[in-house]
């Protein structure tokens, strides 16, 4: 936890944002797998996190704004759990650890708000992500739970994601906490990728690094030869000389804020003069948006910047042509770079996706583009000092996305369809960093973790 202080100035900023009402913030249970007493590994919930720290299931919270007043609900454990479990703390001195003097039971908490509903009290609550979670408010406020979901509150989220959204140097600590285990991690792939090595010894051994600190991943992680497909969480493809191994992965921080990073990696040792050209623009396009970035620009212009660069090199490859200012406006550069530059960082490594990505990444001054590629960018609003987001550039050879676009001459006025056939089985190449917005610009966060293809190929040889 953080000091009791921390807790305080958040739920008392909260109430100020918020105004009047009941702000409830249920904590997460625990999810069985397959039966109730064989679980998966438990993850709070972000936002009670936030404001309440508590990191264990069973614990509501509750702020009466009206009031000016703060509740923990949960249920002390009794003999039977202490059997199975070990000595645990009261809830009394749980709510002390974070600054919180009124405390209840579940059922207390039931009687409570069941009252602020007779008496028309207003109850705000984040959207639920989970459906026990449904299922208790549902119950509690005497909703159907198909009504649920549209009595969130989304004045709650507004004033919650302004809160998230701006990192205390407390926060950006645990972070750089977190990338420390990150640069472990990438010190060990580097170890170990080579020609004959399965991928899941690589990524076994990855999570091993992440166990022996009694930290967890963020995220599953994608370490795949695959690296065309964005998401490939499958780790059962042997390594061959001349593939790339695309590797994205985060740890989390004894608070829980994650890490978030990706490198791709010459499987023999050093990349062919092919793959070290289209590396060198991911890495010019990736270093040209980390320059970019300072207080008051849009991300969805430094977005575009990162395009461009793309764009550039590809045209100096000979895989695009024309102006390439006119291919980015149009959306031709997506065929390699489909996916939006990068996302807020912090307790979720999408940081507050569950509470709505256009309420986090966009604002009334604006909105997501229906563009292929440019609409699956998840931030696009001004940077604000504190702020914490990815940037993640990368160019992919997807032969699907490639198939359809020749076959409905999809932008080709400024894509070479002959010059692709020759990357059909090139992969994908990706560069992920976390990046600071501070009052003068930016600062990348965390040690240096090796990106340059010089440092690669020489840690890889180490």
């Amino acid at each position: 936890m953080f000091a009791e202080s921390v807790y305080k100035e958040r739920r008392e900023g909260l109430r100020r944002r918020m105004g009047s009402g009941l702000l409830l913030f249920p904590g997460n249970n625990e999810s069985p797998m397959n039966y109730r007493a064989n679980t998966y590994p438990f993850r709070q919930d972000s936002s009670f996190l936030y404001y309440f720290g508590v990191d264990s299931p069973g614990f509501v919270g509750l702020i009466d704004v009206d009031e000016d007043r703060d509740y923990l609900y949960g249920n002390d454990f009794d003999l039977d759990d202490i059997i199975w479990m070990g000595p645990q703390p009261l809830v009394r001195e749980l709510a002390a650890r974070v600054g919180i003097e009124a405390t209840g039971s579940l059922g207390q908490l039931a009687d409570r708000l069941n009252a602020a509903v007779n008496a028309s009290r207003r109850v705000h609550f984040l959207p639920p992500y989970r459906v026990d979670e449904r299922e208790r408010i549902a119950e509690w406020l005497g909703l159907g739970m198909a009504a649920v979901a549209r009595h969130a509150s989304r004045a709650l989220v507004q004033a919650v994601v302004a809160q998230r959204s701006e990192k205390s140097d407390a926060e950006v600590s645990e972070i750089e906490k977190a990338l420390d285990i990150s640069a472990r991690m990438y010190e060990t792939v580097m170890s170990l990728t080579r020609p004959g090595i399965n991928e899941g010894e690589v990524a076994g051994a990855l999570l091993g690094v992440v166990g022996r600190v009694n930290s967890c991943t963020s995220f599953p992680t994608i370490l795949s030869v695959h690296g065309e497909t964005l998401h490939n969480h499958y780790h059962g493809n042997r390594m061959s000389n001349g593939d790339l191994l695309v590797v994205d992965s985060g740890a989390e921080s004894p608070e829980h804020y994650a890490s978030d990073i990706t490198r791709t990696f010459p499987v023999g040792g050093r990349f062919t003069p092919l793959q070290g050209q289209v590396y060198e623009i991911v890495l010019r396009a990736q270093e040209t948006a980390i320059q970019a970035m300072c207080p008051g620009i849009r991300f969805l212009d430094v977005h575009l910047a990162a395009a461009r660069k793309i764009a550039v090199g590809l045209k100096e490859m000979g895989l695009m042509k024309g102006d390439p200012d006119e291919a980015v406006q149009v959306g031709a550069h997506a065929l390699f770079f489909p996916h939006g530059l990068g996302h807020m960082l912090g307790l979720d490594v999408h940081d507050m996706e569950n509470l709505g990505e256009d309420l986090v990444g966009y604002d009334e001054t604006v909105s997501r583009s229906r563009q292929f590629g440019l609409s699956a960018l998840r931030m696009a609003r001004e940077l604000r000092p504190g702020f914490v987001l990815t940037v993640e550039p990368g160019i992919y050879f997807i032969p699907a996305l490639i198939d359809q676009w020749q076959r409905e001459d999809t932008h080709g006025d400024f894509i070479n369809y002959e010059a692709i056939e020759a990357f059909r089985k090139f992969g994908g190449i990706r560069i992920e960093d976390d990046v600071l917005v501070t009052k003068d610009g930016h600062r990348v966060l965390g040690p240096g973790i090796p990106k340059a293809v010089a440092d690669i190929e020489s840690g890889m040889k180490g």
